[in-house]
């Protein structure tokens, strides 16, 4: 997978995309991650970038005639869909992030000050996305968690190919609680099931616990979830043994 991140400040990723998973990614070859810095499209002596808002108002605009350079040239390089990081886009989800990792090759904008000039955003950009109902300073914190999300979920990535799988959100709940060595420690005790051995208890152990969690915490991703016979089962009894 490609991806192109385009910024006006690529030192910001120098660190976080090279370690762990995503610089194991790149190292192996599963991932090919180029930053691109928007001032070099700037034809002005010193490198300007943005402009004050036309009609007044505060802030700053980041200018469309050094943006849609920087675009155009990364294009005939990568021809995946263009993505601006802005709190106006569509909220990030798993499900999103598995559509991504499906793709070959995709171009990540950040921006940055009061916003992008609109004409950018309706004739160079493909998606907008948001990761969370907050404004950050820029859009690159907001990459790296998109490239994150989705470079995990690339095939040979994370190494076992179930992890991913086994993630909150990927079936619509959230995930389990997890546990291991030592079985007891300050007096707090595995769950005699996860010692058992017991392959099918423990695999309905697990989604009930999914299910409790996902009750507690997010109550919401239950109302967007057809569940299954054996689920609405194992949630009955936990609302029943809530009483």
């Amino acid at each position: 997978m490609r991806i192109d991140i385009l910024t006006l400040f690529p030192q910001m990723f120098e660190s976080p995309m090279q370690s762990s998973i995503l610089g194991r990614a790149q190292d192996t070859g599963f991932l090919r991650l180029v930053l691109w810095d928007i001032r070099d499209f700037s034809e002005s002596k010193h490198r300007v970038v943005d402009d004050s808002p036309y009609g007044g108002g505060a802030g700053m605009v980041l200018k469309p005639d050094v943006v849609v350079p920087c675009i155009e040239h990364v294009k005939t390089i990568n021809r995946g869909p263009v993505v601006f990081l802005t709190p106006q886009g569509e909220r990030f989800v798993q499900r999103r992030a598995v559509e991504f990792a499906e793709l070959d090759e995709f171009v990540l904008l950040c921006g940055h000050y009061e916003g992008l000039d609109e004409r950018v955003r309706q004739g160079w950009v493909d998606y907008e996305l948001s990761v969370g109902d907050f404004v950050l300073t820029g859009g690159e914190l907001a990459a790296m968690l998109v490239v994150d999300a989705v470079v995990r979920l690339v095939p040979g990535v994370l190494g076992c190919g179930g992890s991913a799988k086994a993630d909150s959100f990927a079936s619509g709940l959230l995930e389990h609680p997890h546990y291991t060595r030592p079985v007891e420690y300050r007096g707090m005790q595995v769950p005699d099931v996860l010692l058992s051995g017991h392959h099918e208890q423990i695999r309905r152990w697990r989604l009930a616990e999914s299910l409790r969690r996902t009750r507690d915490r997010r109550p919401d991703l239950l109302d967007q979830r057809l569940l299954t016979k054996e689920e609405t089962r194992l949630l009955s009894k936990l609302l029943d043994s809530s009483l």
